[in-house]
């Protein structure tokens, strides 16, 4: 992968296009999502993070089950030397918890992510559209921001 803009590189590490959701007004969540790869020869985890318009980070893994979409915590994620790990909303992602104000498609919002053995990233997130499957990527379901029938949180 080579390096764009609103990449950051820390250490051997290379965090590219770090970006999120925007959010439906009086949302509580939301999501985060990036691709870190790893150009050093040992492994590196990501622990945790921040984002300025939000009182918690966490990681979480989505996964389908019998047609409901589940949501659960994931532990530290390892990034191993020579690879690159991809957090979209299909899948692993960065959950945003107790916001303090609405994601703005448009904006973008600093924050951190912390690594066991690189330290710390200074990011921008870029606020895509509600329903973005990507960056640059805009709003791309006709109906995101509606409720989500069959979706559990565990």
């Amino acid at each position: 992968m080579a390096a764009m803009a609103g990449d950051v590189t820390l250490g051997t590490l290379v965090i590219h296009q770090p970006w999120a959701r925007a959010t439906p007004g009086g949302a509580q969540v939301g999501g985060g999502y990036l691709t870190i790869e790893n150009r050093g020869t040992a492994p590196d985890r990501l622990t945790g993070g921040s984002l300025a318009a939000s009182a918690g980070f966490e990681l979480h893994s989505m996964t389908m089950d019998g047609g409901v979409m589940r949501m659960r915590p994931a532990g530290p994620l390892e990034i191993p030397p020579g690879h690159s790990v991809t957090l979209d909303p299909s899948g692993l992602h960065i959950m945003f918890t107790g916001l303090k104000r609405g994601l703005k498609q448009g904006e973008t919002v600093p924050g951190t992510l912390v690594f066991d053995h690189a330290g710390t990233a200074k990011v921008e997130f870029t606020v895509e559209g509600i329903g973005a499957k990507g960056p640059n990527a805009g709003a791309a379901t006709p109906h995101a921001g509606h409720s989500m029938p069959g979706m559990s949180m565990d």
